[in-house]
């Protein structure tokens, strides 16, 4: 420190907080400089609240579109859970949608997927499928699967009325509700292997 002993020190440290302290803040908006008008660049968007998908604290967006297309989103201020701050997933949560292209400008992401896509055994392409289609197929695989693996009793002759055929690999993006109900279904069709991928 150059010299410096402990009492300097001090000294200076509580010169440099007085300054800190004699600094004028700005104490109203009004005081706040008006906004330059038409620079806004998101005047003509859309405004949708929303929810983050990224985990299951349900931190509020407000999502801006224009044309049907998402151009921004940020935090909702109004939120009681996150008011108006995101976290690094969440603020990113636009590039799940879009892309910044070769030009610095943001375009549709090509590789995102909207549609269901189904590739059967021993294939090797995928093929387009609707909603209903797939729903329907997951049923039914589920109950034979159930069906075929179903133990009433275990080789003990213990009641268990279960299947260990079926696993299940919760997700962060849930809240606790959809998770309530969830474990409620697999219970209902005897799955015992369930899990969570963070482990809460």
């Amino acid at each position: 420190m150059g010299g410096l002993n402990r009492r300097d020190f001090l000294k200076l440290l509580g010169l440099g907080t007085a300054g800190i302290v004699g600094i004028p803040v700005v104490s109203s908006a009004a005081e706040l400089p008006a906004p330059v008008p038409g620079s806004y660049r998101l005047k003509r968007a859309k405004e949708t609240a929303s929810i983050c998908a990224y985990c299951g604290c349900g931190c509020g967006l407000i999502v801006y579109s224009e044309d049907g297309k998402v151009v921004s989103i940020e935090g909702d201020p109004d939120h009681p859970i996150n008011e108006g701050a995101l976290c690094p997933k969440g603020i990113s949560i636009s590039d799940a949608n879009t892309i910044v292209a070769e030009n610095r400008q943001r375009v549709q992401n090509p590789r995102r997927v909207t549609q269901v896509l189904y590739r059967a055994p021993g294939s090797s392409k995928w093929e387009v499928k609707d909603w209903d289609w797939a729903l329907k197929t997951i049923a039914s695989r589920v109950k034979e699967t159930r069906d075929a693996s179903f133990e009433t009793t275990d080789a003990a002759g213990v009641t268990v009325n279960r299947t260990q055929a079926i696993a299940h690999l919760g997700s962060a993006s849930l809240d606790n509700e959809e998770n309530y109900v969830i474990h409620k279904l697999l219970r209902a069709l005897g799955v015992i292997n369930i899990d969570h991928h963070a482990r809460l």
